[in-house]
Parts: structure tokens; sequence; C-alpha cells
């Protein structure tokens, strides 16, 4: 079973040197709210409380929420597949780039197609299968980045961009945050000699995610709101345009509403939501699947998670209720939606609600729900609980946590 919030906050805390009392000053929390979590009468909290905590331990986010249920971090090497990806994002110095190992000969349509695919994979949580495939396509990017004709390499600089942008999004999702960087460092690289003028902001919102899972949240929000202003000035009159600025604006809402200022962030959500009218009226983008995801339904899936994560359960399930979802909006945002009803059902003290939820959850992303540690949370929570709902104990079985 996997480590309790509380048990790993009480070893950060004395790791620290911190007594409950000290802590809750440097968190600008409540002692009580400390003392409830260490003694387990708590199993989880909002992200804001956990940013806080993790400020006053001097500790990253992902140190506190624990690992990613997949991907434990126990002292034994790292699987194969690990070393792979990691190998393909840090090649070794001075090595010119692998010739491409496939039979087929390497053309920028195939690769193209082979990272879109990838990124389906990645929204679908197939991250075993993704990190079996992705190793050859960043390699193989890197190669097409090096060849050709001035405008060739410019066009492999993009898939390769885009390619490690990925990387950087999976190393996230394994816990991996400084990886991560790495791979988004060098995505970035290959954006600015790309024939993608879009790909840096892109990379940037990418960047802005991992600074918020080391709870470096002014630095997310500052890059965030950065890459925005310049796509507004220089690309804002295509749908690519819109869709990479409105994405930026939801992650910079995000970074403020954990920093605890919630009207702030609703205010760049709203200014979202306006802009999705936008959309309708242009063109919409070549190959979606290599753009931001921006739409009506995702930035209304996003205010629910804000409202959630602010402990405004009410709020969430309003702005989520006869919600109807584009037809483009990715399987992982889905999940997200019901994940996150679950949890405002649970702060509600609606366990049959949650269940329902979480029961849909599993029937549609079993995968998915296996690597988010708030799923544990929320199941964690239930099991704890004074009433277990018909269901539960599958789901607790399933994520680990039924004693």
């Amino acid at each position: 079973m996997a480590e309790h919030l509380g048990d790993r906050l009480k070893r950060l805390r004395r790791v620290a040197g911190l007594t409950q009392e000290g802590l809750a000053e440097k968190s600008n929390l409540s002692v009580d709210t400390v003392r409830k979590l260490e003694q387990r009468q708590r199993h989880s909290a909002s992200l804001p409380t956990l940013h806080a905590l993790s400020g006053g331990l001097g500790v990253e986010l992902t140190s506190l929420l624990g690992d990613p249920p997949g991907v434990p971090s126990n002292g034994e090497a790292d699987p194969p597949q690990l070393v792979a990806l990691r190998r393909a994002i840090m090649p070794p110095m001075f090595a010119p780039p692998p010739e491409p190992s496939g039979v087929e000969k390497l053309t920028l349509p195939l690769l193209r197609k082979e990272i879109a695919a990838a990124w389906t994979l990645y929204h679908d949580a197939e991250f075993a299968a993704l990190m079996e495939v992705l190793p050859g396509i960043v390699n193989d990017a890197r190669f097409a980045a090096a060849v050709g004709t001035g405008d060739q390499r410019a066009e492999g600089q993009a898939a390769l961009g885009k390619s490690l942008q990925l990387a950087g999004h999976l190393a996230i999702r394994l816990g991996k945050t400084d990886l991560a960087l790495s791979a988004l460092e060098r995505a970035m690289n290959a954006a600015d000699d790309s024939s993608d003028p879009l790909l840096g902001a892109m990379v940037t919102n990418s960047v802005a995610w991992n600074y918020q899972r080391q709870n470096r949240l002014g630095d997310a929000e500052h890059a965030a709101v950065y890459a925005a202003d310049r796509v507004e000035h220089e690309n804002s009159s295509t749908a690519e345009g819109v869709r990479v600025w409105g994405g930026l604006v939801m992650s910079a809402a995000t970074s403020a509403a954990r920093s605890g200022d919630y009207d702030k962030a609703s205010d760049m959500m709203r200014t979202a939501e306006d802009a999705t009218r936008q959309l309708a009226k242009l063109p919409p983008p070549i190959d979606g699947k290599m753009v931001s995801v921006f739409s009506r339904s995702s930035v209304r899936i996003e205010r629910v998670r804000l409202a959630v994560q602010h402990g405004r359960p009410d709020e969430a399930l309003s702005l989520a209720k006869g919600m109807r979802l584009s037809a483009d909006t990715p399987p992982s945002w889905r999940t997200w939606l019901l994940l996150d009803v679950a949890r405002a059902h649970t702060d509600l003290g609606d366990a049959e609600g949650a269940v329902k939820a979480l029961e849909r959850l599993h029937r549609i992303a079993p995968a998915w729900m296996r690597h988010h540690t708030l799923a544990v949370a929320i199941v964690t929570d239930l099991w704890a609980g004074p009433y277990r709902p018909p269901g539960l104990r599958k789901l607790a079985e399933f994520l680990g946590v039924a004693g």
C-alpha cells in the first residue's frame, strides 16, 4: 500500500527539523490542518494547501504527493524503457544522431503521423506503450533535424521539438520532473530553429506545468503570461494561435489559483472562455492533435478543476452539470472531469455520487486512473469514511488502498 499522506508529511517535517507549529507558521496554515493530516484524520488536502505545505517544507510538490502508483521510487534500477527514454532525451555528447532503424525510409510526413499517434497514446494514458515507441521517435526526429535542405532541417526541428515536448509530458506523469525539464529545454532549443512559430509557446506551456509540479508557482505563472502576450501580439489571427494563447491563459490561471488567488484565476478563465467564441469564426487547425488543447469544453473542465481544488465543490458540480463536451476533447480531459466530480461529491459527503463517478472513470480509463495520485487519495478518503457504498471495495482493491 502507498505511503499515507499524513505519514509522508510527518517524515518530511522531521527531515526539515520543524515542529507542527513551525510548519504551520511557515506554510501560513493552521496547526489543526497539519495535525489532522499527520494523525490521518484527513486523507487528502486541496492543492493550494499542498502547495503551501510544500513551500513550508522547502520541497517539490511531487515529494508531498508521493510517487505515481505505476512508477514508485523504491530504490530499484529504472526499467529499460525509462533508460531508453532518458538516453533519447539526452543522447551521448559529441555523437552524430543515429540513423533511423526502421525498414521504411524516414519521411517527415510519416514522422509527423508517428508523433501525432504518440500524443494520442499519451492522452489515452497508454504510458507503457508510449514508453516503448517514444525513444525511437525522438531519435528519428533528431536525425531528421540534422539532414536535408535548410527548410527540411527546420521541419525536422519542429518534429524534434514536438517529440521532446511529449517526452517532457511523459516524464512529468512518471514523476521525473528534472528529466522533464531537460526534455523541455531541448524542445525549446529545437523550437527556436524550427519552422513552427507557435512551437516555443506550446513548449513554454509544458514548462509552466513542470514548474507547477515543482511548486514554482510564480515561475509557472510568469512563463505562461509572457508566452501568451507574445502569441497575442504575433499569432492571434489563426485558430492555432488562439488555441495556444488560450492554453497559456488557462495555465496561468491554474498557477494563480494554486497560489491562493482564486478571484484572479476566475477572471483569467472567464477571459479564456470568452475567447473560445472566436474559434468558431476561424478555419480549424490542420492537425489539432499537434496544437494545444483549447476549446469551450476544456475551459469549462478547467474551471471545474479549479473550483474543486479551491474548496468550492458546490460551484464545481454546478459548472459540470449538463456539460456537453466537444468531439475534439481528448479522453484525458474527460477523465479529469470525472475525477474532479468525484472529488466534489466526496467533499460534500456524497459517497454514492463519488463512487458512481469513479466507477465510470474506471470503465473508460483504468490505466489513467491507476496513474493518478488524486484518484488514490479520493478512494482512500471514501474507504476510511463511515459509509462504504456498493462498488467502493472493487475500486479500493484496484488502486491498492483496501486494508
